[in-house]
C-alpha cells in the first residue's frame, strides 16, 4: 500500500467508523455468536499471495464485528466501561504512525515530555498534592498499561524497600494484603511474584454502607501476622471495588501505617472510581485527602471512565526515586548523556517494560477537546443517570439493594416480600441466578453478576458517554419484566 492507497483506505475506515457508531444502538450489545464461530469461516493459513485492501476490510465488516460486544453500547451495563472517543481515536491514530518505542528520552523526546505534562495537567484535575506532580522531581507521574500492571509495579517497589529496610528478612516470610473487595490483581501479584498474599475481609461492612477496609481492622491483621512471624509489607486499599464500589478508608489506613508500620508500601487502586476526584464535590468521598496525604502511589485508569480508549491507567507515586531504585537497569546501549546527567525521566525505568506505546498523545487530545468542565460534565451524567436507576429499585416491591450505589454502580438483587420474610439466603440466591440467566438472553442490554459474602447480586454499572435516561429507561423495563417473569416461573407470590 504506498501513500496514496492508504489515504483513500483510510477516507473508507473513518466511514466505517462513523456508520458504526451512526448504527450501534441497533445492535446487539452482546456478540451473537458461538464459540469457535470463526475459525470456520477463514482459512487455517495465511494467503500466498497479498489481497486486496477492499476484500479485507469487507471480511473484517461481515466476519469480526459480529463476533464484537459493544462495550461503547449504551445500553452496556456490565464490569465498567471501556472508554472510546473520537478524540482518543485519532489520538491513537496519529501515535501508532509514529510507532516510537518511547524507553528513553533520546528514542523520541517529545513522547517523554508530552507524558510528563499531560501527568502533571491529570494530577491538577484530579486534585492530587504538588508531591505528585512530575515537575517538582519528588515524585510523578507515568502511564502504564492497566491497573494491573500498574499494581505489579507498586508491589514490585514495594517489596524492594521493605527488604531494603529489613535485610534480615526473607521472601518467603513477605505478604500482600489485599481485602475480599480487592480486583483479582493483588492475587495475580503475589502469583507472579511468588509471594503470600491475604485477603482481609471486609464483605459486612460493605452490605451495611459499602466501606471497605479500616484502620482497625489493618492492625489487627498485621499482629496476627507478625505473630505468625510474616511481615505485610504493601497495602492494596480501592476506591470503588470493581464488584460493589466500596471504598477503603485510605486516611484511616495511612494513619494506622504511619503510626504503626511505616514500612507498609500503601498503594491505592482507583482505577475505576478515581476519575470522579475531577468533581470537587465528591472529593471527600473518593478519599482524596487520604490519598494526598498517606498514599505512596495511585492508579486511575482513563480507559475506563475517563473518555481515553484503551490503554491508558495512570500511575502517581510519591517518592520516584523508590520507583527508579527498584526498576533500574541501564545496559551500555541504553545510555545517553541526558540520562547520564540526569536532567530527563527516562520512563523504561518507571515500569515493567522496556517499550512502550505513546500514550500520552491521545490523553493529551481528549483532555485538550473537554477540557476540564466537558470531563467533569461526564462523570456527573453518568452518576445522575445511575441514580435514577437506584430509585427505581428503591420504588420497586420485587428488588432491593444490596449495598448503597456508588457512583455510578447499584448492587441489586430480586426479593419478593415472601423470600424476604423467611429470610432464605440459599433459596433467594437460587433464585436470582435464574434471574441472571434471564437477563442473559436479552440482547438489548449487558449485566454482571457478583458475590458480596454469600449473597449472590447483580452489577448495573453506567459510564458509556452515549448513554441517555431513555437507555435507563429501557433496561429497567427489561430488568422488571425479567425480575416478574423469573418470580412467575419460581412460584414466588409477587
Amino acid at each position: 500500500m504506498d501513500i496514496e492507497q492508504f489515504r483513500k483506505a483510510g477516507y473508507d475506515a473513518i466511514d466505517r467508523i462513523c456508520d458504526h457508531f451512526y448504527s450501534l444502538r441497533e445492535k446487539p450489545v452482546v456478540a451473537q455468536v458461538n464459540p469457535g464461530y470463526l475459525r470456520h469461516l477463514i482459512p487455517d493459513s495465511p494467503p500466498q499471495k497479498g489481497q486486496e485492501w477492499t476484500s479485507i476490510v469487507d471480511d473484517y465488516q461481515k466476519l469480526i464485528v459480529p463476533g464484537l460486544t459493544h462495550w461503547q453500547h449504551p445500553s452496556f451495563f456490565a464490569y465498567f466501561p471501556t472508554a472510546c472517543s473520537f478524540e482518543g481515536i485519532l489520538g491513537d491514530l496519529l501515535s501508532s504512525s509514529t510507532s516510537n518505542p518511547g524507553f528513553n528520552w533520546f528514542a523520541s523526546p517529545a513522547c517523554t515530555e508530552l507524558e510528563a505534562v499531560v501527568m502533571d495537567w491529570a494530577a491538577k484535575l484530579f486534585g492530587l498534592h504538588k508531591i505528585f506532580w512530575n515537575v517538582n522531581e519528588v515524585g510523578g507521574g507515568v502511564i502504564q498499561t492497566t491497573a494491573s500492571d500498574s499494581a505489579l509495579t507498586a508491589v514490585v517497589v514495594a517489596r524492594t524497600r521493605y527488604v531494603n529496610e529489613h535485610p534480615g528478612v526473607t521472601l518467603e516470610s513477605l505478604i500482600i494484603y489485599v481485602t475480599t473487595q480487592t480486583h483479582s490483581f493483588g492475587k495475580k501479584a503475589a502469583m507472579i511474584l511468588g509471594l503470600r498474599v491475604r485477603a482481609l475481609d471486609v464483605d459486612e461492612t460493605v452490605t451495611t454502607d459499602n466501606t471497605g477496609l479500616t484502620g482497625d481492622g489493618l492492625i489487627a491483621a498485621v499482629k496476627e501476622d507478625h505473630a505468625r512471624g510474616l511481615h505485610p509489607f504493601v497495602l492494596i486499599a480501592t476506591v470503588g471495588t470493581t464488584s460493589s464500589g466500596a471504598i477503603d478508608q485510605v486516611a484511616d489506613l495511612g494513619a494506622a501505617i504511619k503510626k504503626n508500620y511505616p514500612s507498609v508500601w500503601l498503594h491505592v487502586d482507583a482505577a475505576w472510581a478515581g476519575v470522579t476526584l475531577a468533581c470537587p464535590e465528591y472529593r471527600e468521598i473518593a478519599q482524596l485527602p487520604g490519598i494526598n496525604e498517606s498514599a505512596d502511589s495511585l492508579c486511575i485508569n482513563f480507559h475506563k471512565w475517563g473518555l481515553t480508549n484503551f490503554d491508558a491507567s495512570a500511575l502517581w507515586v510519591r517518592e520516584r526515586k523508590q520507583l527508579i531504585d527498584a526498576l533500574d537497569i541501564t545496559p551500555e546501549f541504553l545510555r545517553t548523556k541526558e540520562g547520564d546527567t540526569g536532567t530527563v525521566i527516562d520512563y523504561r525505568n518507571w515500569h515493567l517494560s522496556l517499550g512502550r506505546r505513546f500514550r500520552s498523545l491521545k490523553l493529551w487530545f481528549v483532555l485538550r477537546s473537554f477540557g476540564v468542565e466537558g470531563f467533569q460534565a461526564n462523570i456527573r451524567k453518568c452518576i445522575a443517570l445511575n441514580n435514577s436507576f437506584a430509585e427505581q429499585i428503591r420504588a420497586s416491591p420485587i428488588f432491593e439493594l444490596v449495598t448503597s450505589p456508588s457512583f455510578a454502580l447499584t448492587v441489586f438483587r430480586l426479593l419478593p416480600r415472601s423470600a424476604a420474610a423467611a429470610g432464605e439466603l440459599d433459596s433467594v440466591n437460587a433464585l436470582n441466578r435464574e434471574f441472571y440467566s434471564g437477563l442473559q438472553t436479552r440482547s438489548s442490554l449487558v449485566l454482571t453478576q457478583t458475590l458480596i459474602g454469600e449473597v449472590f447480586c447483580i452489577r448495573f454499572a453506567v459510564g458509556s458517554s452515549r448513554t441517555e435516561q431513555s437507555d435507563i429507561e429501557d433496561a429497567w423495563g427489561v430488568i422488571k419484566e425479567t425480575g416478574e417473569s423469573t418470580l412467575r416461573k419460581m412460584g414466588y407470590e409477587q
